[in-house]
């Protein structure tokens, strides 16, 4: 609560406001703040109930349905709004600072907890201290001065439980090392990109040994980071299940997924297709050994 005190009080001084405070005990004066306020959030639960589901396809869609309320209730305001305007002070060179910044340590998981919800970052971090400005809909994660990378920000459950926020790339390559790890890995539902990822990792359990699904299951992902065709595999992977073949080396149409117009990286090409008994991630190319060097 002190920080967050701090934070208004940098706020207000930025923009040469001055705060205020209600008396205690008299309940009407945050009337001017709290009746709008909950009109609003009446109308938002009107305008759902009229739009017949609360689901959108992304956080844009959703603030968009959000600005058109917001705007059209504004617009009824707007002679007072504009009678206002004129005696307002002139704004800042600069917006004041919309995050608040949090020191993590990456631990052995391969990411940090904040505010209830793991994120993973590249495993080579592990150890490591990042600075991370927490955004209202993204993280800034910093390592020192130098910006590493963004992440979408996370939110804990309701009822309290954390979450976690999980991309399968920073993770691939402690999992090939280690396969069987998929199968109790806490957030193992969030590290699958798509849902035919997920299908496919079902459907490999009921027909397969844990330690083989396992297997297929990490290489499908490794094959998606290495050659850059998640979305085709995803789609090729739900084709499969639907046609009721399992994703492996000997029994599946994954080879066409392999040739030059699916994939969009310089792997896709025909000398580096693997037989059909072989993984489906493709070797790695061989390093020339400098002179002077031992095998």
């Amino acid at each position: 609560m002190h920080g967050m005190t701090q934070r208004y009080e940098a706020l207000c001084a930025h923009y040469g406001m001055r705060p205020s405070r209600n008396n205690r005990g008299v309940a009407h004066e945050n009337g001017s703040i709290e009746g709008p306020h909950g009109h609003l959030k009446r109308a938002i639960a009107d305008a759902l109930l009229l739009r017949g589901t609360v689901d959108f396809d992304d956080l844009v869609t959703y603030r968009g349905f959000i600005d058109e309320i917001v705007s059209r209730r504004n617009a009824r305001n707007a002679k007072r709004i504009d009678s206002e305007r004129v005696v307002l002070q002139e704004l800042p060179d600069r917006r004041t600072s919309d995050y608040e910044e949090v020191i993590v340590r990456v631990t052995s998981s391969g990411g940090f907890t904040l505010r209830k919800v793991f994120y993973t970052v590249p495993s080579r971090l592990i150890g490591h201290r990042l600075r991370a400005r927490l955004y209202d809909d993204h993280l800034d994660v910093f390592v020192g001065g130098t910006h590493l990378l963004t992440l979408p920000r996370g939110r804990p459950h309701p009822n309290g439980k954390y979450d976690q926020v999980v991309d399968y790339r920073h993770v691939i390559h402690s999992l090939r090392r280690k396969p069987m790890a998929l199968l109790n890995l806490v957030y193992r539902d969030r590290l699958f990109p798509r849902e035919g990822y997920r299908r496919t990792f079902d459907r490999l359990r009921e027909r397969l040994p844990d330690k083989k699904a396992c297997r297929i299951m990490v290489d499908l992902l490794a094959l998606a980071h290495e050659r850059g065709c998640e979305a085709e595999l995803a789609d090729q992977l739900t084709a499969d299940l639907d046609a009721g073949r399992l994703p492996n080396s000997t029994g599946c149409a994954l080879t066409s997924l392999l040739t030059p117009p699916t994939c969009r990286t310089s792997w896709c090409s025909s000398r580096h297709l693997p037989p059909t008994n072989a993984s489906l991630v493709p070797p790695r190319p061989e390093v020339p050994h400098e002179r002077g060097q031992h095998r």
